[in-house]
């Protein structure tokens, strides 16, 4: 009799919410019997397999997170040149 070897090992992935966005989500996933790794999981998969819908919310996300480094540069720009002007 031989084993049946397991080749799909897993890994563990250790995220931040915050405490608003955390109990929102258990609300939704509770009230569809769905665990967050269930749904972390598929929505990996999902984006792993192409899926056009998270591909452009990725998108998204790439670009506002640019728009958020532009504005501190710049912001941080402006203060640089008030303190020479000073």
């Amino acid at each position: 009799m031989s084993k049946l070897i397991d080749f799909e090992t897993k890994k563990s992935v250790h995220i931040n919410l915050t405490k608003s966005t955390h109990a929102g989500l258990r609300i939704e996933l509770f009230e569809r019997g769905l665990s967050m790794q269930e749904v972390f999981n598929a929505l990996a998969s999902a984006i792993c397999e192409g899926n056009t819908h998270l591909h452009k919310l990725l998108d998204e996300i790439q670009t506002s997170k640019r728009e958020k480094a532009i504005k501190q540069v710049t912001n941080s720009d402006a203060e640089s040149i008030f303190n020479v002007i000073e």
